[in-house]
């Protein structure tokens, strides 16, 4: 492997729960973006295992073609589309670029918390009184809205609305991320839409405003400035730390699982609650988190794969295997909600139907 040390100027360095170290030099593109993301891990990582971020690329000297996808070594990827390039050290990997680089860090952080027993997860997570709810979904069911409803409940912390992580031994552990907040949260959080703030597009415009957003992300994180630009003004939502809306206070760390709920939409009139096995829910996860992955993500997951540099075959079969641990001991069910209810009462309803389980009431 390439023995690439750490750089030596400046760096803003960041601890991912004591699994993961990430270090972003001084003047990186998309550093801002980087900091507003990992804030919630600031400080410096004792970690064995490290992703050291940075501009610019080095050339790496004889490395083959993939046609005109990318370039590659036993130990380094380069993709031209997306200029990025990330070469895998004696500790980690470093990933250098002269765009936006969260979308090659996410991947790589996942598959390095991975080797520490540790998963990422896309998903809603709280503490309910010292028990961990999980709940893992598809974008726009509902996880942002239901952790409303249960914050504003007694003895009820915040632990991610969109993001978190989940260890082999059955702990969640938190990622207090930016939440995005859209139009049709505006009954959930009131005070979120009162005062002067940046304009938001009326809910009937927000899917064709997303669809063209994601049209575009590939293109636009490979320039930093526009894509800055374009997070701040974009009317698809606007962006609040938890901490701003819930209070410092109800930011908690981890807690044990105590029962996982995959949310899901359908065509149906009524909800449906059904059991499923933790290996139901593993692979669900797992595939859900990675069709949740922006493009540029996910294409940096084909080129590791087919590169060898991170074998598909083995990234995926262990972090399935990571939360099958997880997950040995904890219920796991499914919720289909009708696509025809709004925020505020899907919401409602699996606040409610989430709390009555742990509760053990009927």
């Amino acid at each position: 492997m390439i023995n690439q040390q750490i750089a030596t100027s400046p760096a803003v360095a960041f601890d991912i729960h004591g699994r993961v170290g990430i270090r972003v030099a001084q003047g990186t593109p998309g550093e801002a973006q980087l900091r507003d993301m990992l804030a919630p891990f600031l400080g410096p990582s004792a970690s064995n295992l490290q992703l050291n971020i940075s501009g610019g690329v080095t050339p790496v000297p004889a490395q083959s073609h993939a046609e005109d996808a990318y370039r590659y070594t036993d130990d380094s990827l380069f993709l031209p589309e997306d200029r990025v390039q990330v070469t895998r050290t004696e500790n980690g990997f470093t990933v250098e670029g002269s765009g936006e680089l969260l979308t090659a860090v996410v991947p790589l952080l996942d598959h390095l918390c991975i080797r520490q027993d540790t998963a990422m997860v896309h998903a809603a997570m709280v503490n309910y009184r010292g028990a961990g709810i999980l709940m893992p979904a598809w974008g726009g069911v509902g996880k942002t809205s239901t952790v409303a409803k249960l914050l504003a409940m007694p003895d009820v912390a915040f632990m991610a609305d969109d993001w978190g992580f989940i260890t082999a031994e059955g702990t969640l552990l938190s990622y207090a991320k930016p939440m995005f907040i859209k139009p049709h949260h505006r009954p959930i959080y009131p005070d979120l839409f009162q005062g002067i703030r940046k304009p938001l597009a009326p809910g009937w415009l927000t899917s064709t405003i997303s669809s063209v957003a994601t049209a575009v992300h590939p293109v636009i994180v490979r320039y930093p400035r526009t894509a800055a630009f374009t997070r701040r003004w974009s009317p698809e939502h606007r962006m609040v730390h938890p901490a701003d809306v819930f209070g410092p206070g109800k930011i908690v760390p981890q807690a044990p699982a105590r029962i996982a709920v995959f949310l899901e939409r359908f065509d149906g009139a009524e909800a449906r609650l059904e059991r499923r096995t933790e290996a139901w829910m593993a692979a669900r996860i797992v595939g859900n988190f990675h069709s949740e992955l922006p493009l540029v993500s996910r294409r940096l997951i084909e080129a590791l794969g087919a590169t060898g540099l991170v074998p598909l075959g083995e990234h995926f079969s262990a972090k399935a295997s990571v939360i099958t641990r997880a997950l040995s001991d904890v219920p796991c069910f499914v919720l289909r909600l009708p696509v025809a209810w709004s925020a505020d009462r899907t919401s409602d309803f699996v606040a409610g139907t989430v709390t009555s389980m742990v509760d053990g009431r009927p």
